[in-house]
C-alpha cells in the first residue's frame, strides 16, 4: 500500500488541525484521583469491541508519583486522551480502514481483551513495573501477533525498560533500527530517522526493534521510540505548538507502524 506526500493529501494530515478533530467526549479530558495507589479513575469505561480499529493504550503499576493513595502523575496516561483520539482521525482520513474515532481503550497487559486489539501503545517505561501475569500476558500477546509501540522515555529510563523487557523475553534484545527497514517504507517512505524530541532540545530520537528470534529479517514485534515522544506531537497537533513539518513526520511514523503491523 502506497501513499502520496502530505501536500497531495490536501493538508488533512497537516497537524490534524483546526477542522479535523472533534474534542474527546466529556469526562475523558484528564486522569484524576486514584485509590490506594491504584489506577486513575476518571478515564471513561472501555467501549465494547465492535470490529473497528480501536486505539489501545497500556496501563501499568508505576514506580513513582503516588502520594496519599493518589497519583499526582499518571505516567502511563501521558498525552491521553488527545493523542489517542487524534491518531485514529488520521487513519480514517488516509486509509480505507474502519476506524473508531469516538473512543479508545485502556487495558493491562494481562487483560484477555487485549487480544482483540493487535496494535497497542505503552509510554514512560522508565516507571513501568509489570506483574508476573502482565509479563506473561505481554509475551503471549506479542508472540501471537500483537504489535506494541513503546514511547516517551529518555536518558537513564532506558535501564528500567531494558530490565522489564528482559523479564518478558530473556533471550531477545532491542536492536538498533535503520531507515532501510520495511517499517519505514510501509506507507510513507521515511528516508531518515533524524527526529527531534519535542521537549528536550538537542536530543534526537533512537529507534530500536524487538524481533522474533533476534532476527531483523523476521517479524518486528515491538518498535521502541527512545529519546523521543511521538504522541506528544499527536497530542498537540491541533494547537500549533510544534512546527507543522515535525508534527507531520510524527504522524507518518505512526501510520507506518500501523500499516506494517497489520500487513504482517
Amino acid at each position: 500500500m502506497r501513499s502520496y506526500e502530505l501536500s497531495a493529501i490536501g493538508y488533512g494530515l497537516l497537524a490534524i488541525g483546526y477542522w479535523l478533530v472533534a474534542p474527546p467526549p466529556a469526562g475523558a479530558q484528564r486522569f484524576g484521583r486514584s485509590v490506594n495507589g491504584g489506577e486513575a479513575l476518571s478515564a471513561p469505561p472501555n467501549p465494547p469491541y465492535d470490529g473497528r480499529f480501536t486505539y489501545a493504550r497500556i496501563k501499568f503499576t508505576q514506580s513513582c508519583c503516588v502520594q496519599g493513595g493518589e497519583y499526582w502523575d499518571v505516567k502511563w496516561g501521558h498525552d491521553y486522551p488527545r493523542s489517542d483520539f487524534h491518531f485514529p482521525k488520521i487513519l480514517q482520513e488516509l486509509t480505507s480502514m474502519r476506524v473508531r474515532t469516538d473512543a479508545s481503550v485502556i487495558l493491562t497487559l494481562d487483560d484477555p481483551e487485549l487480544f482483540k486489539y493487535p496494535f497497542a501503545y505503552l509510554c514512560e517505561p522508565g516507571y513501568w513495573l509489570p506483574s508476573e501475569s502482565e509479563v506473561a500476558g505481554m509475551r503471549n500477546y506479542l508472540l501471537k501477533g500483537g504489535f506494541l509501540i513503546i514511547d516517551d522515555f529518555v536518558g537513564n529510563h532506558w535501564y528500567n525498560f531494558e530490565e522489564q523487557m528482559r523479564r518478558v523475553f530473556p533471550l531477545l534484545r532491542p536492536i538498533p533500527m535503520t531507515a532501510d527497514h520495511p517499517i519505514f517504507d510501509s506507507f510513507y517512505r521515511i528516508p531518515s530517522l533524524e527526529f527531534a524530541h519535542p521537549n528536550y532540545p538537542g536530543i534526537t530520537a533512537k529507534f530500536y526493534g524487538i524481533f522474533e528470534d533476534n532476527d531483523p529479517k523476521k517479524r518486528l514485534m515491538v518498535i521502541v521510540n527512545y529519546d523521543y515522544d511521538v504522541s506528544e506531537y499527536w497530542e498537540f497537533s491541533d494547537e500549533g505548538w510544534f512546527p507543522i513539518d515535525l508534527t507531520n513526520e510524527a504522524y507518518k511514523l505512526g501510520v507506518n507502524y500501523l500499516i506494517y503491523a497489520f500487513s504482517r
